[in-house]
């Protein structure tokens, strides 16, 4: 059987997503975006792929969110996406919001990773390739470089929005003081910085004690938000444990010793919070995250097209009262 042309909703825009705007820039995101960190690489069928991606456009959903080294393996969740243009996007590439990056490890030899401008510029001509584009809406610096001088990976990032290779530019998990340099060189250069992205959750609020959040507002950057569940701790998936075939058993990102009996009760605490609130425990982390409106999006990943509608459902309650705030600081920032 042949698979039908895809046709979206034509009530996807009304179907009760939130945008918000990227600081002071004319872009506006999805509060939810769709992250291709894992669960679309050549480990997974393309039809699995292909049918997340497009529940996910249904939704509203029109960003996302990717690097050169996403996979796995390295690559291939760009060439997944970029087979997913050509069969379904093609027609709607300017209602999508799409990235990439590049700096961590992609490749062997002195250039495959870091951000020099050999390797910044070698990494957005192979993504272009892979995702069969011809630009993408931002390209970030996807962590700070100690060896290669700033100014020359800033200028890098310049360059390739004066070349056409890229809209806007970013920047990921850079130190404050760093991110305030890039702010002020892109600035001045007149390719002013559209985001931050960087790790924010209930468990991880370094974004937030760092000054990290509120220094993107202050530049006129929206501040954009990935692993915001944790990696799957903030959802129902460990309440009891660690079941077979999670991504604790598997992941070297998300580990075994991670799961505490401080942390197993402080998240049965959390999700009990979260059921008085009428959600579930993924649905209250998203929407703790997304309740400073400074926080442009969160970035999810899915398994599945039921976890992307289960965290869509989190926009439906944003809003957090002091008690509710208060017990959550009290279960999240004990003391040892």
């Amino acid at each position: 059987m042949i698979n039908p042309i895809f046709s979206p909703d034509p009530h996807r825009y009304e179907n009760g997503m939130i945008y918000r705007r990227c600081g002071k820039s004319g872009v506006l995101l999805p509060v939810i975006s769709l992250g291709l960190w894992h669960n679309f690489g050549d480990e997974e069928p393309f039809a699995e792929s292909l049918k997340k991606a497009h529940y996910a456009f249904d939704c509203g959903i029109t960003h996302f969110d990717l690097a050169n080294n996403y996979g796995p393996s390295y690559g291939s969740a760009e060439e997944t996406f970029g087979m997913i243009m050509k069969k379904s996007f093609m027609p709607y590439r300017d209602e999508l919001f799409i990235s990439s990056k590049a700096g961590h490890d992609m490749w062997p030899g002195p250039y495959g990773e870091w951000c020099s401008r050999k390797n910044l510029f070698a990494s957005i001509d192979q993504s272009l390739k892979r995702m069969n584009l011809e630009y993408v809406d931002i390209f970030y610096s996807h962590r700070y470089d100690p060896i290669t001088p700033i100014e020359e990976t800033m200028q890098a990032l310049v360059d390739i929005v004066r070349q056409g290779k890229a809209l806007y530019v970013g920047i990921s998990k850079y130190p404050a003081d760093k991110a305030d340099f890039a702010y002020k060189y892109l600035k001045d250069h007149d390719v002013p910085c559209l985001l931050y992205q960087g790790r924010y959750n209930i468990l991880d609020r370094e974004p937030e004690n760092e000054g990290i959040i509120k220094g993107a507002f202050n530049n006129g950057a929206g501040f954009i938000a990935f692993s915001p569940l944790a990696q799957g701790l903030l959802t129902d998936r460990y309440l009891n444990g660690i079941p077979e075939g999670s991504r604790m058993t598997k992941s070297r990102f998300l580990k075994k010793e991670t799961l505490t009996p401080k942390t197993l009760d402080m998240i049965n605490g959390l999700n009990k919070i979260a059921a008085n609130r009428g959600q579930s425990l993924a649905e209250m982390a998203l929407a703790w995250v997304l309740r400073d409106e400074k926080v442009t999006s969160v970035i999810i990943g899915a398994s599945s097209i039921e976890q992307i509608a289960d965290n869509v459902k989190s926009i439906k309650n944003l809003t957090f009262s002091e008690e509710e705030l208060s017990q959550i600081d009290s279960l999240t920032l004990k003391k040892d």
